[in-house]
């Protein structure tokens, strides 16, 4: 094969993939249109069925069924959220079927600043769907202590709550 026929078919492979990239762009830029428009069809439609959304609380590890459950109070009160990309970086794995892909982006919003958004996508029937998606804050490591700080007295203030629902709950057995 000559050199020029190398290169050619170099350029079509990388033209491919940008192509794939641009799609996957796409589609996590629809992410971000439809929840600004708190537009549950077009939303969900983006995720495939077996879905997990994975949230910035530590309990926040939903199926689509309980994400959507959450969110279609606030989605049917027009109520969306806004979240900016910048910064994104989009790989699609190395496989023969080029069916897999992740992502992470810097995210801005309003209420919480910056955030980041990272998960993965799937193609399934020639489209891509988000198999996972993860929102998550980012956390300065120079205020990483403090910020472990205060969960710690979260998860005390939760405990020691608990604790006395139990005891409570115990003496009215009694």
């Amino acid at each position: 094969m000559s050199v020029i026929a190398l290169a050619l078919v170099a350029a079509l492979q990388t033209t491919a993939a940008q192509t794939e990239e641009a799609r996957i762009g796409a589609v996590l830029d629809q992410l971000n249109v439809a929840s600004t428009a708190a537009d549950t069809t077009a939303y969900f439609s983006l995720f495939t069925p077996d879905a997990r959304f994975i949230g910035t609380d530590r309990t926040e590890r939903w199926s689509m069924a309980q994400f959507r459950a959450f969110t279609e109070p606030y989605f049917a009160q027009g109520k969306g959220w806004t979240y900016t990309p910048s910064d994104r970086v989009i790989t699609i794995a190395d496989i023969d079927c080029r069916c897999v892909a992740w992502f992470d982006e810097q995210l801005a919003n309003a209420s919480y600043g910056a955030t980041r958004g990272s998960g993965v996508l799937r193609l399934v029937d020639g489209q891509w769907k988000i198999e996972q998606y993860v929102l998550s804050f980012a956390i300065p490591n120079d205020a990483s202590k403090d910020v472990v700080a205060v969960i710690a007295e979260h998860d005390a203030a939760a405990a020691t709550a608990q604790d006395a629902a139990a005891v409570a709950d115990q003496a009215k057995r009694d």
